[in-house]
């Protein structure tokens, strides 16, 4: 058995896998609970249609991690996921805050997409592995999860461009619209010194 630093080193592969499993097991069950806020909080019907569909795939993922572990004579068991706390926590954060409708809407996609590239980059290193480790039914089961997420990634990128940003910049556009300073109005009313100076000069020579 090697030894680092004096600490014995007895993990593989497999028990990496497992942890990251546990990991993402965690991580789909806070979402569970995280999306019908999202949803609740939404604006626009799409976006709530998108994070309620997405509820309903994140069960099924859970349901498919439950069969990996079972192929694996594991149990099927939670290790918190401190990333996803994180970037949950940080949406919570957003939701609290006193935006309008469609900026809210925005900062829900931000969160949303946050929380899906997570998940992206876990289940991209699942399947990495679990092809490594000749886990064949495994990689199936969490390809099928990560074609979902991307999928659900790109549905909130099209809401977004088509329909929440342009709201959220139209709307901040409206609150700016037709706010120029009284200083601002004079100025253009005025002429500049340079050219006050050669009006001057002119009528000097004129005058010649």
């Amino acid at each position: 058995m090697p030894k680092t630093n004096g600490k014995s080193k007895s993990g593989n592969l497999r028990d990496a896998f497992l942890d990251e499993l546990r990991d993402c097991y965690d991580c789909e069950k806070q979402l569970i609970k995280a999306l019908p806020k999202m949803a609740s909080a939404a604006n626009t019907p799409e976006l709530k249609k998108a994070l309620e569909s997405h509820l309903e795939e994140t069960r099924g993922h859970v349901e498919r991690l439950e069969q990996v572990f079972e192929s694996m004579d594991e149990k099927a068991q939670g290790k918190h996921c401190d990333g996803i706390a994180g970037i949950i926590k940080e949406g919570s954060s957003a939701m609290s805050e006193d935006f309008d409708e469609a900026t809210m809407d925005a900062a829900l996609i931000a969160g949303g997409q946050r929380a899906e590239h997570y998940e992206m980059a876990a289940y991209g290193t699942l399947i990495a592995w679990a092809k490594q480790l000749d886990l064949d039914d495994a990689a199936n089961l969490l390809q099928q999860t990560l074609d979902e997420e991307k999928a659900a990634d790109r549905k909130l990128t099209e809401i977004a461009e088509d329909v929440v940003n342009q709201a959220a910049a139209a709307g901040d556009t409206g609150k700016n619209a037709g706010k120029n300073t009284g200083t601002d109005a004079d100025m253009t009313s005025v002429p500049s010194r340079p050219a006050a100076k050669a009006n001057e000069n002119r009528g000097r020579t004129a005058r010649r």
